[in-house]
């Protein structure tokens, strides 16, 4: 056989080879997904869009503007309804990996659409994502929580995540919402922890007797936890601060937090450590083996292509679960109506200076 021919008959392989991994991809981007709550109560979806206009929007790439944010919202639902559409509108421009991941119209949110409320009160929770990720994308954990009696607020830092979604169009991240280091990163956190405690306001503005504004606990994963303990202690109606895979940082890091503290990630840092011994209220840490960042977000909930997952720190259900759990174990702690009792499960350890 000659070369070429070899060479034609090698090439028409890879054709092959390339088009069956294409099929596959397409396959496995349409199978449904669900994230479906597991507590007692159905919950409910909304959006809200809000303007603080006491402050002027630093991280805007154009000044002079108030700061506007989306804020989403899940809560105990009286009934069911529509189901919410995971990503609607603009929002779809969340997905990055093309036929690498689920499509987001195969994803089952689990959550209805502007229902209305249970019956009650209920504590509320100011969800802050990592830097770069949007609330969106904490749909699982957000309605975990929610179907067990509390209401979330889960903000988007506007020109921080990669996408946000403002008057129905999408709105990128600039270079000031990105600074993950130095002076600029600090800014940022202050601008976050503002941005956490109006949301806490502004929820208790819009939902009035549903949602028990005094018992207000700030959680966030990865840069957005490190900005909860901040926003908490800032905040005299904080009952609690729970951090997700973040390094905690300024000031509350040597002063400690005199409200109830939960640390959950695959390390405790330094930071971590020295907030811990800093701190005079109740602190509690752990540490997940084989836990890696993306692991708190919904990634780990949907299908990813091997490709995808073997270079981005994305994806593990377990770990998705476990924070879930032992945030469901520590808000009844932050609102005075429970004893910490971590849950029972394998791979997690308790870490550092704990149990104060």
């Amino acid at each position: 056989m000659s070369l070429k021919r070899v060479g034609s008959a090698a090439a028409a392989v890879v054709v092959l080879l390339f088009a069956a991994y294409a099929g596959f991809l397409g396959h496995r981007a349409r199978h449904a997904v669900s994230l479906a709550p597991p507590g007692p109560y159905p919950v409910g979806r909304a959006a809200q869009e809000v303007a603080d206009r006491s402050r002027t929007d630093e991280l805007a790439p154009v000044g002079g503007n108030p700061r506007v944010l989306s804020m989403w919202l899940w809560y105990p639902a009286a009934s069911r309804g529509t189901p919410a559409a995971y990503a609607p509108g603009a929002w779809a421009g969340l997905r990055r990996y093309g036929w690498g991941q689920t499509a987001f119209s195969r994803i089952a949110t689990g959550t209805f659409a502007d229902v209305p409320f249970a019956a009650g009160t209920f504590p509320l929770v100011v969800l802050l994502p990592g830097l770069g990720f949007a609330a969106p994308q904490y749909q699982a954990l957000a309605a975990s929580i929610a179907s067990r009696g509390y209401v979330v607020a889960g903000v988007t830092p506007t020109y921080s995540a990669r996408l946000s979604v403002i008057g129905g169009h999408a709105v990128r991240a600039s270079a000031a919402g990105t600074v993950s280091s130095g002076p600029g990163a600090a800014r940022l956190a202050a601008v976050w922890a503002a941005d956490a405690r109006f949301a806490a306001r502004q929820a208790g503005l819009l939902l009035g007797p549903h949602v028990h504004r005094a018992q207000v606990v700030y959680a966030g994963h990865g840069f957005g936890g490190a900005v909860a303990i901040e926003a908490c202690r800032a905040d005299p109606a904080c009952a609690g601060a729970a951090d997700l895979d973040g390094a905690p940082g300024g000031k509350v890091v040597s002063t400690g937090l005199r409200q109830p503290l939960l640390m959950l990630g695959s390390s405790l840092p330094p930071t971590g450590q020295s907030l811990l011994a800093a701190g005079g209220g109740r602190a509690w840490a752990y540490t997940i083996a084989g836990a890696r960042s993306g692991d708190f977000t919904d990634y780990a909930a949907y299908w990813l292509a091997a490709p995808v997952r073997a270079v981005r720190p994305l994806g593990d259900p377990r770990v998705l679960a476990i924070a879930a759990d032992y945030l469901a174990a520590f808000l009844p702690v932050a609102a005075g109506n429970a004893t910490w009792r971590p849950p029972s499960i394998p791979g997690v350890r308790e870490a550092g200076m704990l149990g104060r």
